[in-house]
């Protein structure tokens, strides 16, 4: 009179009663909260790993942000240090410009005095000639005396 079908539904209740007597349901919940807690642990650690490196990439942008301030701040300096050092060297070429035309003003000066000089001591030299010819064509007439020609040679000799 029983069926098939109702023999496997009675040893299906009767295995499920088992499973239940043993405590099967209650190790596969423990096993599903073992595997809910790993997986909790799991993103708690992700969430931490990922707050770790939100706070280096912070630390890092920061870094960035002061490192091209300070190449911002060495290039002005550098530019800075550039014009200065370009006005210097403008002063100091034109200082050495100076310098080098009056070096120049003054060799041109010397060079003028030094020929002024030989100039003067050419026409001196001359003018003793001169004198010391005309005054021998006029004592030539005259009589010969020695301290006039010895006067004569001591004035050639102080003209020059």
């Amino acid at each position: 009179m029983l069926d098939a079908h109702f023999w496997v539904g009675v040893a299906l209740v009767i295995f499920v009663g088992i499973l239940v007597w043993a405590g099967v349901p209650a190790l596969a919940a423990k096993a599903i909260d073992a595997r809910a807690d790993a997986l909790r642990a799991r993103l708690a650690e992700a969430e931490a790993l990922r707050a770790e490196a939100q706070a280096l990439l912070d630390e890092i942008k920061g870094q960035k942000e002061r490192s091209d301030k300070l190449a911002a701040d060495l290039l002005a300096n550098a530019q800075e240090e550039a014009v200065r050092l370009q006005a210097e060297a403008q002063v100091r070429l034109t200082e050495q410009i100076e310098r080098r035309g009056e070096l120049a003003e003054r060799r041109i000066a010397t060079a003028e005095a030094q020929a002024a000089a030989e100039v003067k001591a050419a026409a001196a030299e001359l003018a003793a000639q001169v004198a010391e010819g005309v005054l021998k064509s006029r004592l030539a007439g005259a009589k010969t005396d020695p301290l006039v020609d010895q006067a004569i040679g001591q004035l050639a000799g102080k003209l020059q």
